[in-house]
């Protein structure tokens, strides 16, 4: 059993997963592939704009968040959105730990602007993601 230090157990590990733009590496032709920070960027923002029952033999993965922006923007819907999207994140992303959620309505373009502060297990920096939530 090899021996593990006991600061490995506060040390981010690495984390890799498919670019969902499905763009080819033009080296190997094989898919591309994020690493780390946007690794769990791009699972964040999967997790939020995923709707429940979506994922085929996953129904429980994703969020109501979908069906809340088709309900009239007001100070309880933005409420709303920002509770969904912290209970989804502490159900499905055990990587991280969100700080905060801020949420704003974009009026004139019909859309919500999420601004979601959280800092990756095992690291002291805080990190930031924004993106639009559209109905689709």
């Amino acid at each position: 059993m090899p021996y593990k230090f006991k600061s490995d157990k506060n040390v981010s590990r690495g984390y890799r997963d498919f670019n969902m733009t499905f763009n080819s590496n033009p080296n190997t032709r094989d898919f591309g592939a994020v690493k780390n920070e946007n690794a769990i960027k791009q699972s964040v923002m999967n997790l939020v704009k995923t709707a429940l029952g979506e994922r085929p033999f996953q129904h429980n993965v994703g969020s109501r968040v979908n069906a809340l922006l088709f309900e009239p923007y007001d100070v309880f819907t933005g409420e709303a959105i920002k509770d969904e999207i912290r209970s989804t994140l502490s159900r499905f992303e055990r990587r991280i730990s969100v700080r905060g959620v801020d949420v704003r309505d974009g009026y004139d373009n019909n859309q919500i602007e999420v601004k979601l502060t959280y800092t990756i297990i095992g690291e002291q920096i805080i990190k930031e993601v924004d993106f639009v939530l559209e109905k689709a």
